[in-house]
């Protein structure tokens, strides 16, 4: 449903009122006392009783099922999806015996992202939608964030006017659109790892680390297990921080998934994973809070 519908909701005896332009589903996060352990193992009492959607990524054409929930100060999301081969290596270093030297490798780790409108109206949360938006981008990551039990925490923005390092792509109407992706404030969960001297034939080329700052504001942890994913995020429903969203349990919110990183670029047939960095969001979602 793309047109903007406004939806009277009962849930457990409390009437809500929301807008959901531009939205195809609604997620309900459910109140809990006991928070779930972000393990990656989903087997918290509170995931059997919470209501579950399934979202299909265009992309990666797979279905994607997700669920929430929240505590006083806390919000939690639960999320599957299929994969055939767990990929934990990113970019690695592999040693060019002709020159001796090392070089960027053609893997390419399994990431997911959230991607969460910060403005206060309804948006196309695409990289290709005709309006302008800002979004707080939440990017696991298997290989650089998840073995510290963190998701990496971003701002991605489309504009209609160029600004400097900007990607640019063409809207659904065919006009010049501009992407931005930042990091937020802080120390990322992972560091590049220089190598000049060999020492062999292929080397990792990123160092976990504990990141800081608004960096450090999603953990997350995924396992991967007989070919899917399982992925659990955890966040302050406030961090305090402007370069995140600022979740009230009295509004609802606009937001989409994808199973690939979202960077606007084109497919690449000599990478591990040729559709990295070509994920969009498929399905716009709405997310609201039961009481």
């Amino acid at each position: 449903m793309r047109q903007a519908i406004a939806f009277l909701a009962v849930l457990t005896g409390c009437v809500l009122i929301f807008d959901t332009a531009y939205s195809d589903q609604i997620l309900t996060a459910q109140k809990v006392e006991i928070p779930p352990v972000i393990d990656g193992i989903g087997a918290d009492k509170v995931w059997a009783e919470a209501e579950k959607i399934t979202t299909h990524d265009d992309t990666a054409d797979i279905d994607i099922t997700l669920k929430a929930v929240y505590t006083g100060k806390e919000i939690f999301f639960l999320v599957s999806f299929p994969d055939p081969d767990e990929s934990r290596t990113h970019k690695s270093w592999v040693w060019d015996k002709g020159r001796k030297l090392y070089r960027g490798g053609k893997d390419r780790e399994d990431v997911f992202v959230f991607k969460w409108n910060m403005g206060p109206e309804p948006v196309d949360l695409s990289i290709h939608a005709d309006n302008s938006y800002k979004a707080d981008i939440w990017f696991w990551k298997a290989g650089r964030t998840d073995p510290v039990g963190y998701s990496d925490d971003k701002i991605q923005s489309l504009s209609l006017n160029y600004i400097e390092g900007t990607t640019e792509l063409t809207s659904k109407t065919g006009k010049k659109i501009y992407l931005l992706r930042k990091e937020d404030s802080g120390t990322a969960a992972y560091r590049t790892e220089l190598q000049i001297e060999y020492k062999g034939d292929v080397f990792p080329r990123f160092a976990n680390q504990i990141p800081t700052g608004s960096r450090a504001d999603v953990r997350a942890k995924g396992v991967w297990n007989k070919g899917r994913w399982t992925i659990e995020f955890g966040r302050a429903l406030d961090t305090g921080n402007n370069d995140d969203v600022r979740f009230d349990r009295q509004k609802s919110f606009w937001f989409g998934v994808s199973r690939y990183e979202i960077a606007g670029r084109k497919e690449n047939r000599e990478l591990s994973q040729p559709l990295y960095g070509i994920g969009d969001i498929s399905e716009s979602l709405t997310l609201i809070f039961a009481k």
